[in-house]
């Protein structure tokens, strides 16, 4: 009776067999994020995690949710996944550590028309490398597969939970005049601005995902398929070092102008001048091909700064040799003045 169930659905464009045949393929990838807080095996009804209360005082959860957007539609252009099962993870854990809180547990969903091999180990393969490598666990997942809905395409979301001690928060609200800001930087367009990408490299200059092109040294689908990086090392560096870090913004959609004031007191202001950091050639082909504004292309896409940090002036050179140390690129790019939460990018 359950073979003959089985078979009737598989007809009918869900095959559960292979969902269960391709999972036990990445499971042992999936297994090696195991925190020894988890309390159950992936696959139960419910993922268990237990907080370690010897360690917090005042534990406060930090939870966020997020997507790959469009640049999905790249990956499967290119018929690469993994990249994108990184992006979500590096994403999900930046916004949370924004706030100062260590990632310690991560849960997938992905909505697809139809199953399909390597896809779904690739991403769910991407998914365990970005985790274990900030020792984050995968707590559980979703895999649904629904013909009719998404056609050949497919949707991946992320959900990450952290935790950090209230007293160590970081918030903004000691943001003054006087701090500055530093600029570290990114390694394209991690996972946003893929709609104006995709319209300015594909549909007006006719580029397809193979073609190479000299000032990007790769091809056009490699240089947007970089992985979104994660800052979350640098930061919990810091945490350690004591440095007075009293801000901290992922430039994601909205670039500087929207993600910036997204943490700022309402008495100031920041003057950027990014300059300093190196632009990533991907970025200086769209905006000479698809004549973007300067003002737009700071507030579509992150132009090579994936996070900003708000330091005192005198703590800066510290913050540069903790973000440099960690391997990323890092100069100063503005300083905050008295105003009314309004960004300037000159």
């Amino acid at each position: 009776m359950s073979k003959a169930k089985s078979d009737l659905y598989k007809a009918s464009g869900v095959d559960i067999d292979l969902a269960t045949e391709l999972l036990g393929k990445v499971k042992k990838d999936l297994a090696a994020t195991r925190r020894s807080e988890m309390l159950s095996p992936i696959g139960g009804f419910g993922g268990l995690f237990q907080i370690d209360l010897s360690k917090y005082k005042e534990p406060v959860m930090v939870s966020s949710i997020d997507g790959v957007g469009t640049k999905l539609v790249v990956a499967s252009m290119m018929e690469k996944y993994d990249t994108v099962g990184c992006d979500i993870v590096n994403h999900c854990i930046n916004d949370i550590a924004v706030q100062g809180a260590e990632p310690v547990y991560f849960m997938d969903y992905i909505g697809i028309g139809k199953l399909r091999s390597p896809l779904y180990e690739q991403v769910l393969g991407g998914i365990a490398k970005a985790c274990k490598a900030a020792n984050c666990a995968v707590l559980g997942g979703e895999t649904a597969e629904m013909p009719g809905m998404y056609g050949n395409d497919f949707d991946l979301v992320g959900v990450i939970t952290g935790i950090i001690e209230k007293s160590e928060l970081i918030t903004g609200e000691n943001i003054k005049p006087g701090h500055v800001a530093i600029g570290i930087g990114s390694n394209g367009l991690h996972t946003n601005g893929f709609s104006l990408a995709r319209k300015i490299l594909f549909d007006q200059c006719g580029y397809k995902v193979t073609d190479y092109v000299e000032s990007l040294g790769e091809t056009v689908g490699e240089a947007l398929l970089h992985p979104h990086i994660c800052y979350y090392s640098a930061i919990r560096d810091a945490k350690e070092a004591k440095l007075p870090l009293d801000g901290i913004a992922h430039i994601t959609g909205g670039g500087l102008y929207d993600n910036v004031p997204r943490i700022l007191p309402d008495d100031v202001s920041v003057v950027f001048d990014p300059s300093p950091m190196p632009v990533p050639p991907i970025f200086t082909l769209m905006v000479e091909k698809g004549n973007v504004s300067k003002e737009e292309s700071y507030r579509v896409f992150n132009m090579g700064v994936g996070m900003v940090w708000f330091v005192p002036a005198d703590a800066a050179d510290k913050a540069l040799e903790i973000i440099r140390k960690n391997g990323f690129v890092a100069e100063k790019i503005g300083d905050v003045v008295a105003g009314n939460k309004s960004v300037e990018v000159r």
